[in-house]
């Protein structure tokens, strides 16, 4: 099991990430690099929660159904894995938003993988070796393309 943790610093007010991190408008395949607009789908959705499909065809096509559920008030945003071709039971993505003191938002990341199959063990390993740097770098380029 690979559990990645990473921390950033966002200019974006905590209410604006929260937006970007549960907007699942037409613009979400084009905010989130790591999201394309073949693998992505709204099941259902309601106040504080939506059952997505969202994946890319990178590694010949990985995608994921999650139940994402949030609380403006606290900040947490949680999408834990229902269903993937490449993650197992227990996977996941936790995020803690809170407003920074210099202004913006800092922001807690906790992602647990358990690979499925081949493909997903393969996956696991390499987010283990480079996972942090390249999910913080997608992160930023989403909520930098949130802005416009």
């Amino acid at each position: 099991m690979a559990e990645i943790h990473f921390h950033l610093q966002a200019k974006l007010a905590p209410q604006v990430v929260l937006a970007a991190l549960t907007d699942f408008g037409p613009r979400r395949a084009t905010i989130w690099p790591n999201i394309d607009e073949q693998h992505f789908k709204v099941h259902e959705q309601g106040p504080g929660w939506a059952d997505v499909t969202e994946g890319s065809s990178v590694a010949g096509g990985v995608w994921e159904r999650e139940k994402y559920t949030w609380d403006a008030a606290t900040g947490h945003i949680t999408a834990e894995t229902i269903d993937s071709n490449t993650w197992g039971p227990g996977s996941r993505w936790d995020y803690k938003l809170t407003p920074s003191p210099q202004g913006g938002t800092n922001i807690e990341v906790k992602i647990k993988r358990h690979g499925k199959g081949w493909k997903g063990r393969l996956i696991e390993l390499g987010l283990t070796v480079a996972g942090a740097r390249m999910l913080r770098s997608q992160m930023e380029q989403a909520l930098a393309r949130s802005e416009t």
